[in-house]
């Protein structure tokens, strides 16, 4: 399983929000040709409509990929019109939140390929982390070419067992909330230490960005970074005295913020 085969067997976008617009447009940029690619959307944009993809036209008889791109209360009005491409050879790669292998395999077929993937917003400027996960009908090209079609939104991860979703989507799925939180929480106290609240609200922002992008680029662990930043006993070093205290600082509460996380996606399951 290649990109060839998707040119040739064709793709099936079930849902093209921003997410599934995000993907689409990262495929065509890459070279995927307009006409491998079947849209079904009930209200497509009309960015879609300009990109000379198919729209809620007849399925392929055997596509390569149908990837799932919808909310998942939308899944089930959907799903009728896929059944007939489940237990072949067609892999079923789904981004929608929540919804387990199994679950899949009871709508599709228990010999269906399927590949559970969870982005972040991120996604939407190219930036994003997706974790993936295969059932056991996946083959090693199979995954491989979820993992290509992927990345054509950020970076790809691959997880050892679909257990771990859930700690990867209370980390890097709620995590970008966590971010715009911070910035939120940096500028209010900017603005209370008698910053403008526009001010305050660019520097945050800046500095959250900028700091990202460092961490990322850096050869620097952001152990190393933090420690760069922190001159002994200076004025970051106070507020870090704050942000660090074991009791009541940021690990303490992320930490709390993870699992409480972890313990809501496991009650959504049920």
């Amino acid at each position: 399983m290649s990109m060839d085969d998707v040119k040739t067997r064709g793709l099936v976008l079930l849902g093209c929000g921003k997410m599934g617009s995000a993907m689409l447009k990262g495929w065509l940029d890459g070279g995927l040709p307009a006409t491998s690619v079947t849209v079904l959307a009930p209200r497509p944009s009309d960015w879609v409509k300009s990109t000379g993809v198919h729209i809620n036209t007849a399925l392929p008889t055997d596509p390569a990929v149908v990837l799932i791109a919808v909310k998942p209360q939308k899944m089930a009005e959907a799903l009728p019109t896929l059944r007939a491409l489940g237990n072949g050879s067609t892999v079923f790669l789904s981004v929608a939140a929540g919804i387990t292998l199994a679950a899949y395999e009871e709508m599709l077929g228990a010999r269906t390929p399927i590949v559970r993937a969870m982005p972040n917003t991120p996604s939407a400027v190219g930036r994003g982390i997706t974790g993936i996960v295969g059932n056991a009908c996946v083959t090693g090209a199979q995954l491989d070419l979820a993992d290509t079609l992927l990345q054509a939104v950020g970076q790809v991860v691959r997880l050892e067992t679909e257990s771990q979703m859930r700690a990867l989507t209370a980390v890097s799925g709620c995590g970008p909330a966590y971010v715009f939180h911070l910035i939120e929480a940096m500028a209010a106290a900017g603005e209370k230490a008698g910053l403008s609240a526009e001010l305050a609200l660019q520097l945050a922002r800046a500095t959250v960005g900028g700091a990202g992008h460092l961490a990322e680029n850096s050869d620097e662990t952001p152990t190393q970074l933090r420690i760069n930043v922190t001159s002994p006993n200076g004025v970051t070093a106070e507020a870090l005295r704050v942000l660090m205290n074991e009791d009541d600082g940021f690990v303490p509460l992320l930490d709390r913020a993870i699992q409480a996380a972890m313990t809501r996606d496991a009650e959504l399951a049920e």
